[in-house]
């Protein structure tokens, strides 16, 4: 298995059961905004996508300053990973009937025929991950140990990888 695969493979796996991040885009003055996003799916070339509004502010920020992050937390399980990449705006009406879901008319009430519809597509550069997905009790133990013995709190593992 190649290094590429095997990043999207752990990227994938840490975020199969996140539905929203918070995607950050630069706004015209240079500021940064985050808003929720629900992640639809990461294709087997990593790809992460997500349904938008082409009218929206995002998708203007997107086209003048096209790098974001993509903010993904799981606090329960102690899993949180962070995505840098570029974005761009995808209005293929193949690739969103593709992607399409019934779900999505909540946001989409005239479905595949909304005009508005439209989809951000993001190529990772690089990801950092923390999984400290263990029990809650062996969490728990391994803190007091750290405290007793006077070492650092290994809390999981933690990774930095480059798409």
């Amino acid at each position: 298995m190649s290094l590429h695969k095997e990043h999207i493979d752990k990227v994938r796996e840490l975020t199969d059961k996140i539905d929203i991040c918070m995607m950050v885009t630069r706004e015209p003055d240079g500021n940064l905004r985050s808003r929720p996003m629900s992640t639809r799916t990461i294709d087997d070339s990593g790809l992460f996508w997500f349904f938008t509004n082409e009218l929206s502010d995002k998708v203007q920020e997107l086209e003048a300053y096209p790098v974001v992050n993509l903010a993904y937390s799981e606090p329960d399980k102690n899993r949180y990973v962070s995505v840098t990449g570029v974005a761009g705006i995808v209005t293929e009406k193949t690739k969103i009937k593709e992607l399409w879901t019934d779900a999505l008319k909540a946001w989409f009430p005239d479905g595949l025929d909304d005009p508005r519809l439209a989809l951000v597509k993001v190529l990772p550069d690089e990801a950092e991950y923390w999984d400290g997905s263990s029990s809650k009790m062996v969490r728990l133990f391994k803190l007091g140990k750290a405290l007793v013995i006077g070492n650092r709190y290994e809390a999981g593992e933690n990774n930095k990888v480059d798409f």
